[in-house]
């Protein structure tokens, strides 16, 4: 369905799923350069441009061709733009297309409420599990590359869910072979330290001590400061607290709910599953007495950190 104010069209694309998003505004764009030229485009950045400016831009008639796209990124910036929304719909030029980029909208407000009723409103939420395998799959197939289900799984595991950087690292991999393997994943990716602390955290508990002090060591290799690696710590205690306490619930679910990657939720159920409640709290306690001592007394933090690591294990 197409909004139409005095003959233009006006679309928003929100959503923090930023590839996919990205993809529809270059869609928008490119099919228009294709029926009207180059200069039939013109963008503001909500940041920089005054309401006055945006107006003006909407209410002008297009220079040597007959309609125009307006790319408003971020006008709710401007305060002014959200309070007089209706007015700017009213001021569009029956020649001229709107596109609205908003990223991340507080559905709360008025504002949000009337870009659904009022615009063509198409909102890019992040892939669940499934989903982001699929599109990593699809995204490969274009390039003229193969990646399978078990290896899209093992690159999300190594450099994380969001979606940009895991497209960025497919171009990298299919450069090496349009036929991606483990083999390559391994050797061409860096593992992020959010996925070594969990795998970290995983040895310790299972009582993998040798595991656990060489990933703890590749951290600090890349010189992850072991006040780093305790902040990651509490991260994935508290991580594990969310997906026990959501029981039976699927890893999707929980994601959605706790805005949570569905990959780390996934990978924390194991885990999860493995531990008691009581186990669970014993570590929260533990960890919480160890960042106190570490902040006020006088130790030697990567000493300490690793025969934190090694208590773990026992």
């Amino acid at each position: 369905m197409q909004f139409r104010y005095n003959g233009g069209v006006v679309t928003t694309l929100t959503g923090e799923n930023v590839v996919m998003r990205q993809a529809a505004l270059r869609q928008l764009v490119d099919t228009f350069m294709t029926d009207y030229g180059e200069m039939a485009v013109e963008r503001l950045d909500g940041e920089e441009a005054s309401y006055e400016r945006m107006v003006g831009c909407a209410q002008s008639l297009p220079f040597l061709v007959p309609r125009k796209l307006v790319i408003l990124r971020e006008p709710s910036v401007c305060k002014e733009f959200v309070e007089k929304f209706e007015k700017f719909l009213e001021s569009i030029a029956e020649t001229n297309d709107i596109v609205i980029v908003e990223p991340k909208l507080d559905k709360r407000l008025n504002y949000y409420k009337q870009l659904r009723k009022a615009t063509d409103f198409r909102e890019f939420a992040v892939l669940d599990a499934a989903g982001l395998i699929r599109s990593l799959a699809a995204y490969a197939k274009e390039q003229g590359g193969t990646l399978n289900t078990s290896d899209a799984r093992t690159l999300i595991d190594r450099v994380g869910s969001d979606q940009l950087t895991l497209q960025h690292e497919l171009d990298k991999l299919l450069a090496y072979n349009l036929k991606i393997d483990t083999a390559a994943i391994e050797l061409l990716t860096e593992r992020t330290p959010q996925s070594s602390i969990f795998e970290l955290l995983d040895a310790a508990f299972a009582g993998n001590a040798k595991r656990a002090i060489a990933l703890y060591d590749e951290q600090r290799a890349q010189h992850v400061e072991p006040q780093q690696v305790v902040a990651m710590l509490v991260w994935q205690l508290h991580v594990l607290a969310i997906v026990k306490a959501a029981g039976d619930s699927s890893a999707d679910t929980v994601a959605r709910e706790a805005k949570l990657s569905p990959f780390t939720v996934r990978k924390a159920q194991g885990l999860a599953q493995r531990m008691s409640i009581t186990q669970l709290k014993n570590l929260v306690s533990s960890l919480r007495e160890f960042d106190v001592r570490l902040k006020s007394e006088a130790l030697d933090v990567n000493e300490a950190v690793q025969y934190y690591l090694l208590s773990l294990a026992l």
